[in-house]
C-alpha cells in the first residue's frame, strides 16, 4: 500500500491557504478600486460645480454687492476644494463647499429681482441639476465606501488589511452644519 507523503499535504495545505490570501487581498484592491472609481465620479460633477459657482457669483454681485462676506466665504470655500488633494480632503472641503453655497442661495432668496433674473435662474437650474447628479454620485460612492469598509472590517479580512495597509474610510456625508439644517422642522409662514 501506497502512502501519501506527508511533505505533500503540507505543500497542498500551503498552496490552499495561499490562494485564500491572494483571493482575499485582491478583494480588498477591488474595493478600494471601485471607491476610487466612484470618486472619479464625483470629480466630474465638482468640477462642473467649481465652475459654475463663479457665474454665480459675479451675476449676485450686481444685485447684492453688500452681501460680500457670503460672496467671500463661497469664494474661499471654493478655492480650497479645488486645492484639495485627497479623496478625505476632497471630502472635508466639499461639505464646507456646500455649506457655504447653502448660505449664499438662502442669502438670495431675500432679492426678488435676481431672482426674475434670467440669466440667474438657468444657473440656478444648473446648479440645481448638478447638485442633484452629485446627490447620485455620492450615493454610489457611499455604497463603494460600505463595501470597502464591510471588507476591511470582517475577519479573517482585517488581519490581511491590517498588514497591507487598507484602512476604514470615511463616507460623503452632509457634514455636522447641514446635518443640524436638514433636522430642524422646516418653518412654514403665512
Amino acid at each position: 500500500m501506497n502512502s501519501i507523503n506527508p511533505i505533500w499535504i503540507i505543500i497542498g495545505v500551503g498552496v490552499i491557504i495561499a490562494l485564500w490570501f491572494v483571493s482575499i487581498y485582491n478583494k480588498l484592491v477591488q474595493f478600494k478600486n471601485n471607491r476610487e472609481n466612484a470618486f472619479a465620479d464625483i470629480d466630474v460633477q465638482l468640477k462642473q460645480r467649481h465652475d459654475l459657482i463663479p457665474q454665480l457669483v459675479a451675476t449676485v454681485k450686481g444685485y447684492a454687492s453688500h452681501e460680500d462676506g457670503v460672496l467671500t466665504a463661497v469664494t474661499k470655500a471654493r478655492q480650497k476644494a479645488i486645492m484639495a488633494n485627497t479623496v478625505n480632503d476632497k471630502i472635508a472641503a466639499e461639505v464646507a463647499l456646500t455649506s457655504a453655497v447653502s448660505g449664499f442661495n438662502m442669502q438670495m432668496e431675500a432679492y426678488p429681482d435676481l431672482k426674475a433674473s434670467q440669466n440667474f435662474m438657468q444657473l440656478q437650474e444648473e446648479m440645481s441639476d448638478i447638485e442633484n447628479k452629485l446627490a447620485s454620485v455620492r450615493r454610489y460612492f457611499n455604497s463603494a465606501t460600505r463595501e470597502m469598509n464591510n471588507g476591511v472590517q470582517k475577519f479573517p479580512n482585517n488581519i490581511l488589511a491590517g498588514m497591507f495597509g487598507f484602512k476604514e474610510q470615511p463616507y460623503f456625508d452632509l457634514g455636522v452644519e447641514q446635518r443640524e439644517v436638514l433636522d430642524k422642522a422646516p418653518e412654514i409662514n403665512f
